[in-house]
């Protein structure tokens, strides 16, 4: 069974990395229910978790990245990697899971998560500055992309409350074969793969966009 390992809610820190001097990243495991609702478009700062935020508006929040996931087992390989523990919430990320292929997820996948929750696989997370400065391990961000393993943003199509715990159930996977981590690589070290992602409308309009810009198309 899938199921949530922790729901986890950012601190405010000071980032030496970004103009805005302030981070979200530093995510922390909460106890009880936490409620999640569309935050509404990006450029605000908010997100889908009621708590959190992020500071860096003009790259991160909004309806498309209102969530962000990432698996245990994902971590756990990381945590060999580095010889240091991982906490969950360490990668920034808001939904720690267990037993669900969150890197093989489709684009456009939706997941039940407790009763009432439902989100939409959206797109992957591209490392910045801030994610390297808060890892602080070198060439951390080129050693994040070559393993692309960047872990999935996620919509919220109906909101509701979650908590450590609650089981996760994919509900529908949509008819074509790109998961998380394939986009990840087109839209990174493998822009030759840039053709097979125009079949996934469930990306953002503007990553979207941008990929037909890239390929020509516009």
């Amino acid at each position: 069974m899938s199921y949530l390992a922790s729901v986890n809610v950012g601190v405010p820190r000071t980032n030496p990395a970004k103009p805005a001097g302030t981070t979200g990243i530093d995510k922390r495991p909460v106890s009880g229910p936490v409620a999640v609702t569309a935050p509404g478009p990006k450029g605000t700062g908010a997100v889908g978790l009621a708590g959190d935020r992020v500071y860096d508006i003009a790259d991160h929040g909004g309806d498309d990245q209102a969530v962000y996931a990432y698996a245990r087992e994902a971590l756990d390989g990381w945590s060999t990697r580095l010889g240091r523990p991982l906490a969950d919430g360490v990668f920034g990320e808001n939904l720690t899971t267990v037993g669900l292929d969150v890197d093989g997820a489709l684009i456009g996948e939706r997941w039940r998560i407790g009763p009432d929750l439902l989100l939409e696989v959206s797109c992957p997370r591209i490392p910045c500055s801030t994610f390297q400065s808060w890892m602080a391990e070198p060439d951390w961000t080129k050693t994040f992309m070559a393993a692309a393993e960047p872990g999935a943003y996620l919509r919220v199509l109906e909101p509701g409350e979650i908590r450590a715990g609650d089981p996760v159930t994919v509900t529908h996977r949509p008819a074509h074969d790109v998961t998380v981590a394939l986009a990840f690589r087109a839209m990174t070290l493998q822009p030759d793969l840039l053709p097979r992602l125009v079949v996934a409308d469930a990306l953002p309009a503007d990553d979207l966009a941008k990929i037909h810009r890239r390929l020509g198309n516009a």
